[in-house]
């Protein structure tokens, strides 16, 4: 519109408080943020403008001419002149968006030559900003592995959505064997668009791994309990378990196993990811001891007279120490 100046493009009073131009500001410039899917020309005529009113030293310059017809050589203030492009100095928006972007990237991804070159009244020449390129932000996303694919390695088709355009994108990943619960896979330039001519950023997927009905991974380990009885674990038995990579193993368990006792098979668990020689986890069975709930007349007979007979003393300390 004929003699716009900043104060009509940020919607405020001539007598406004930094305040309302800063929420004048945050409220514009949500709206028209490219990477929010908005207007960048509108975005860098609200970023000008605030660029100049939250400066007391400009702001204060601004008005001064604003009071003898406008800036020389700019579009707004009603004095005529070629439009230029104007530097937005990103840094003082600090406060207003939360800082920059990780990384230490500039939050809005251009910045533009300086608006006041100059003396204050000094004829000034249009230039051209200079739009430095800058690469997209990274995405992230989660995917879910069942234990077997993560532990023999897979791949997966993955779909998800680029933030500034709202398109939805697809990439088939491959799943290392031996892929860890907590996991990143970065595929570069899959992530999102970047501005002015900037490389894309990457696509950062993070694995779930889910656990199975009998295995448990723990890193590049994996860990499973093994129920036996209480006359095996008394007595000693030879016991066959199931491997995660196929197959069975036998071992034997010791006369007086303990509930809880712990027995380690190297090399038996998943691949190792962080290796560079395919080195493997350990496997880890648990002995798990189960008393029956039940016991037949004669069993019960029987463990009567066995316990009889024991002259063990169990749980001694705990009594002497007893209150």
């Amino acid at each position: 519109m004929p003699g716009k100046n900043y104060y009509d493009v940020l919607g405020v009073k001539r007598d406004a408080t930094q305040d309302d131009i800063k929420k004048a500001f945050r409220k514009l410039a949500a709206k028209y943020h490219p990477d929010a899917g908005g207007d960048e020309a509108k975005f860098k005529e609200v970023s000008e403008a605030y660029n100049t009113l939250s400066d007391a030293q400009k702001k204060r310059e601004y008005d001064q001419l604003l009071m003898f017809g406008g800036i020389p050589g700019s579009g707004f203030g009603g004095s005529g002149g070629q439009g230029r492009t104007v530097n937005v100095d990103f840094s003082q928006f600090s406060d207003i968006f939360g800082g920059g972007a990780s990384g230490g990237e500039n939050p809005f991804g251009e910045v533009f030559s300086s608006i006041f070159g100059g003396a204050v009244g000094a004829q000034q020449t249009g230039r051209q900003a200079q739009s430095r390129p800058t690469r997209g932000n990274d995405l992230n996303t989660t995917i879910e592995i069942p234990f077997f694919d993560a532990f023999n390695g897979t791949t997966r088709k993955v779909t998800y959505r680029i933030p500034s355009t709202g398109e939805t994108q697809s990439i088939t990943v491959k799943i290392p064997a031996g892929a860890v619960d907590g996991g990143k896979l970065r595929h570069r330039g899959y992530g999102e668009y970047g501005v002015n001519g900037g490389d894309r950023g990457d696509l950062v997927i993070t694995t779930k791994v889910l656990d199975d009905e009998v295995f448990k991974r723990d890193g590049a380990d994996v860990r499973m309990e093994l129920p036996v009885s209480m006359y095996d674990a008394a007595l000693g038995a030879s016991v066959e378990v199931p491997k995660p990579s196929g197959g069975r193993l036998r071992f034997e368990i010791k006369p007086g196993t303990q509930d809880g006792k712990t027995y380690r098979f190297r090399n038996e668990g998943a691949p190792d990811v962080r290796s560079k020689t395919g080195s493997r986890g350990a496997l880890y069975v648990t002995v798990q001891v189960i008393v029956p709930e039940q016991l037949t007349p004669s069993e019960k007979s029987a463990l009567e007279a066995l316990r009889a007979a024991d002259t063990r003393h169990y749980g001694e300390g705990v009594s002497s120490n007893a209150r």
